[in-house]
């Protein structure tokens, strides 16, 4: 009987231990909190309802702009990445030595630099853009912007794709060619699938980097949520309108990490055990 009982009797887990590496982790948790307090009191105590009510809206409208940009570029982005993906991984020396030239660029240079190379280096070929009927295209800081968001982010997502594709196990191409499928069905019904799924974090940090990179859209006059920031801030040197972009940009981020999480989940639900489901 007391044998019986020793066996169904659950063994009583170890006591933890305050390591150094949970000692550590308890004290930077410890400091987040603090930093969380202090600024949620900095907000309160220097609240300016006059301030507050003058540039809200604004900084709304600001908000709106700043998703509308990101939404386009990452859009039309992963529309240019699959054509960057398969030149990456084509047979051909040319195309795979100019596709790598282009990632290699955007990648490789700040998207600052980038945006300046759009927005004012067009100026400088304003004849030639004119008799091209482009000029209408570069003179608009808003095109300008999109333009250089999207052949950057585009950059990323290839490469992104590129490496997803190669990550299908080849005999899944096997399988395919022993059925007698083609090879423009076989990439679209079972071999890029396959590699969405793959892609799908490293797709959602590349969506949180264009978040935190479209600020700088200020820099060339558009009023995203750092332009109207920047501006209420040159108004009334109020240093809270700062902490309420950050407020509204760890929003966004975190509204995504969310979304993209269940929707990771969904779809990768197959390849989890029914006991993690």
């Amino acid at each position: 009987m007391a044998l019986h009982e020793a066996i169904e009797r659950p063994a009583t887990p170890p006591a933890k231990q305050w390591s150094w590496p949970r000692m550590v982790g308890v004290t930077l948790c410890g400091l987040w909190i603090l930093l969380a307090v202090l600024l949620v009191w900095s907000l309160a105590s220097a609240y300016d309802a006059e301030t507050f009510g003058r540039y809200a809206p604004r900084m709304l409208d600001g908000l709106l702009l700043t998703i509308q940009i990101v939404g386009l570029s990452i859009l039309m982005g992963s529309i240019l990445s699959l054509p960057i993906a398969l030149a990456r991984i084509s047979k051909s020396l040319i195309i795979r030595k100019l596709a790598f030239g282009y990632v290699y660029f955007f990648r490789g240079t700040p998207l600052l630099a980038q945006l300046f190379l759009t927005y004012y280096g067009a100026g400088q070929f304003r004849p030639a853009l004119e008799d091209l009927g482009l000029w209408w295209f570069f003179r608009e800081a808003f095109n300008c912007v999109m333009l250089a968001f999207v052949l950057n982010t585009a950059a990323y997502q290839g490469e992104i794709l590129k490496g997803a594709i190669q990550a299908v196990p080849t005999g899944q191409r096997e399988a395919a060619m022993s059925l007698g499928l083609s090879r423009q069905v076989t990439f679209f019904k079972i071999i890029l699938p396959q590699a969405l799924i793959t892609a799908l974090r490293p797709l959602g940090n590349e969506i949180i980097f264009m978040i935190k990179g479209s600020a700088v859209a200020s820099v060339v006059t558009i009023l995203d949520l750092m332009g109207t920031t920047k501006l209420a801030f040159s108004r009334t040197y109020d240093f809270n309108v700062y902490l309420w972009a950050a407020i509204l940009y760890l929003s966004m981020v975190e509204t995504l990490r969310f979304t993209w999480d269940r929707l990771e989940r969904r779809l990768t639900r197959h390849q989890r055990m029914p006991n993690e489901k």
